[in-house]
């Protein structure tokens, strides 16, 4: 698959009607994805089963709320799954995984996670968010203000949004979010009201082969969207922006946002430090204040396509959006604190293109107090450390110290000669180091830290583990230097 066809699924077939579902099992029901759609069919009265072959928490709630969760892939595990059941898989799932032969002899229908998650979404009016990068705060921004301003949203994010604890859930009123992910074509499926398009950047190109095929598939998404319904662009990202031309130039209903002179909402005055930012938006007339509690410039543009989403999109009220916006405490995983020890601050992030590793650089680094910035990067996926190392390196030159651990290779097989030193190679600044384990990395942060200096864990990888064994090794470290 590199041609931006996904040949496993038929994203156009018609789906089936939730109350014709009796049973759903899915495999890797574990995952942050395929987690939210679950406690979502269980919500819905829908009987469900499923599988893992990782004991992660998520499957104890999962099995409290009603389901039978198996641990391990198994033939046996389906056997009890009746012949008018939907099985649901991620493209991660392998044709070979025991199960999905079972269920394929068995002739039962097998979908894609967002196949199902659009089911679900079908009675209700959706907000789609898609991009390259801030897809998911974006996403998690929008449902934390729809909450704030009493709409009472069902949403399905790929993390748990803060003040909230999960990352789906259903809700009493009309407005569905969905952050809708590019990555294997699946994004086609859910036919949104209102669609967000945050950027479009190379990415995925293990999947889509060109650019040009990424295009097309965001073209395809926004062509997706209801009669009469919204497409919100972000006019300062350069594909963004020329989708919206291509569907205004369509007859589509597009909007634009961003500090780009001819954006239809504009940000026209902006501040901020740490985690209090304000930004004043012109619509039309009127200028609208908003304050932030989350840090990044680049947040401020994600909330400008909020606002411009469910102001234009679903008839909310400016006043109810810029105070909703202002509720809004992050999602996890994205910059998260994850404690302080010997003076050292140590955050986790997501990052892991270009993109978001810029911003989460540019971010952190106005965050380090009159410390250093130590970001330890792991690369996810070797297809994106091919395709990306330059982008990544040019990124991770804004920190003080750059930690980068050999890839996370997910699906993919290893490709020779991709490393994390692929990235450290390209670095400019001379402050770049292959650490090829998460070992390496610790010990050279407890060797470089001192107070004042803040240390972010950064991609989508197991990097996210690290954090703890610093904030261990750090506070050993100090107990030695005292005793």
């Amino acid at each position: 698959m590199s041609n931006g066809v996904n040949e496993r699924f038929d994203f156009a077939a018609p789906l089936p009607a939730l109350a014709d579902v009796p049973h759903v099992h899915m495999i890797a029901v574990g995952g942050s994805g395929m987690s939210g759609v679950a406690r979502l069919f269980l919500a819905a009265g829908v009987t469900l089963s499923g599988s893992d072959n990782v004991d992660l928490p998520v499957l104890d709630d999962l099995r409290a709320q009603g389901a039978r969760i198996e641990l391990g892939y198994d033939a046996a595990n389906v056997a009890d799954v009746p012949d008018g059941a939907v099985v649901l898989i991620s493209s991660a799932i392998n044709e070979a995984n025991p199960e999905l032969v079972e269920v394929r002899r068995r002739g039962l229908p097998v979908l894609h996670r967002s196949q199902g998650l659009a089911m679900l979404m079908r009675a209700g009016r959706g907000l789609a968010v898609a991009g390259a990068n801030g897809k998911t705060t974006t996403s998690g921004m929008a449902t934390a203000a729809l909450v704030a301003a009493g709409e009472k949203p069902s949403f399905a994010i790929g993390a748990n949004v803060a003040g909230l604890g999960v990352n789906a859930a259903p809700g009493e009123g009309e407005i569905f979010v969905v952050e809708a992910d590019e990555s294997d074509g699946s994004f086609v499926v859910y036919h949104p009201q209102v669609a967000i398009v945050t950027n479009i950047k190379d990415d995925h190109l293990d999947f889509y082969g060109t650019s040009a095929n990424l295009a097309h598939a965001y073209e395809t998404f926004a062509a997706t969207i209801a009669p009469q319904g919204l497409l919100v662009a972000c006019a300062d990202d350069e594909g963004s922006l020329a989708l919206a031309q291509r569907r205004r130039a369509a007859g589509a209903r597009v909007l634009t946002y961003g500090r780009d002179t001819d954006a239809d909402v504009r940000i026209v005055a902006e501040s901020g430090e740490g985690f209090d930012w304000r930004m004043s938006l012109r619509d039309g007339d009127a200028v609208h204040d908003v304050a932030l509690h989350v840090p990044g410039a680049h947040n401020l543009l994600n909330a400008a396509g909020v606002y411009t989403a469910l102001v234009h999109g679903f008839g909310l009220a400016p006043a109810d959006v810029a105070r909703g916006l202002g509720a809004f405490r992050g999602t996890s995983r994205r910059f998260e604190p994850r404690g302080e020890a010997g003076g050292v601050r140590v955050v986790d992030d997501y990052a892991h293109n270009p993109g978001k590793l810029d911003a989460l650089v540019r971010t952190a680094a106005g965050l380090k107090d009159d410390g250093e910035l130590i970001v330890i990067f792991q690369p996810h996926l070797y297809s994106r450390t091919q395709h990306a190392a330059t982008g990544l390196a040019a990124a991770l030159d804004g920190a003080d110290h750059a930690f980068v651990l050999d890839v996370y290779g997910a699906r993919e097989q290893p490709v020779a000669g991709v490393s994390g030193a692929l990235i450290t190679d390209r670095m400019t600044s001379g402050r770049g180091e292959f650490t090829p384990t998460a070992d390496d990395a610790l010990a050279r942060v407890l060797d470089v830290a001192r107070p004042g200096d803040l240390v972010v864990t950064v991609g989508a990888g197991d990097v996210t583990h690290l954090g703890p064994r610093i904030l261990t090794g750090l506070k050993t470290r100090e107990g030695e230097v005292e005793g």
